[in-house]
């Protein structure tokens, strides 16, 4: 590698380690002191996405060699036909880039840029990336990212690196295994099961609250229906004597109507009987 295209990969690499709202001006103002075609070289480095930026961080951070370290672990079962291995890995892998995940985004939000649901997502990707696929591991170990990486799709991952693309196999396969390496990961894989078993806690926790608070209400609503029927009946009750008290006041005032017919009768008697009495007196 020459010397301008090693100065201009270190320039990179520090460069691309930077929150990308500070990328610009740093890029420029490095620029300007290389100077000459370096310089100019350097002035037309691209400005990473948050998630490239954040894997990058990752990158230098040092955990990210671990998951390149389960993938050549990964590989090797393949090769050996271990299905059991190979079934044991492929789990150990998806808790351990589920977990490199979360320390970019720990490492974003310590550096004032938390990332969003969406670059989470592209940071899992381009760290599942590494795992799975030699030459994407071998750009991504540089540290030189500008794009995320999702192997989904046809693009080639060197699209994603800044400076020079990596050559042979010198970064593309992983150090070889060691008892630390082993711990490290066999640790990360642990946090992420511990991560895993307390959301599940958590959410079991959160199930029985709101089984108990449905019960609650299930119960109070039983309790409003069992009075509103009592009530309903009640009515009923009252409105079936309303009917009777009402049949009694007319049967009463049937029974009433020969005697108040009697007594007109009796008091018009009267009334002649007086004035015939009158008439008697002034004769």
């Amino acid at each position: 590698m020459s010397d301008a295209a090693a100065l201009l990969d270190e320039v990179a690499a520090e460069l691309l380690a930077l929150p990308p709202a500070q990328f610009t001006a740093a890029r420029n103002a490095r620029a300007e002191e290389v100077g000459g075609a370096e310089g100019r070289r350097i002035a037309k480095l691209r400005k990473p996405t948050v998630a490239a930026w954040a894997v990058n961080l990752l990158v230098r951070d040092g955990q990210l060699g671990e998951a390149v370290e389960l993938s050549q672990a990964l590989r090797e079962a393949q090769d050996d036909a271990d299905a059991a291995e190979l079934t044991r890995l492929g789990r150990q892998r998806r808790q351990l880039v589920a977990a490199l995940a979360r320390r970019a985004a720990d490492l974003a939000a310590e550096a004032g840029f938390p990332l969003s649901p969406t670059m989470r997502d592209a940071v899992e990707k381009t760290v599942n990336a590494a795992v799975i696929d030699p030459h994407a591991a071998a750009v991504i170990l540089t540290g030189r990212l500008v794009a995320s990486i999702d192997l989904a799709g046809d693009a080639d991952p060197s699209a994603a690196l800044a400076g020079s693309i990596p050559e042979g196999d010198a970064v593309a396969e992983p150090p070889a295994r060691d008892d630390l390496a082993q711990r490290r990961a066999r640790k990360a894989a642990e946090r992420a099961v511990r991560d895993a078993e307390r959301a599940r806690s958590e959410a079991e926790r959160a199930l029985a609250a709101a089984k108990t608070r449905e019960a609650t209400a299930r119960e109070k609503a039983d309790r409003i229906r069992e009075r509103l029927d009592s009530l309903r009946a009640e009515i009923a009750r009252v409105e079936e004597d309303a009917e009777a008290a009402d049949a009694a006041v007319d049967a009463a005032e049937e029974k009433t109507e020969a005697p108040r017919a009697t007594a007109t009768r009796a008091a018009r008697a009267v009334d002649r009987a007086r004035a015939a009495l009158d008439g008697e007196s002034d004769t």
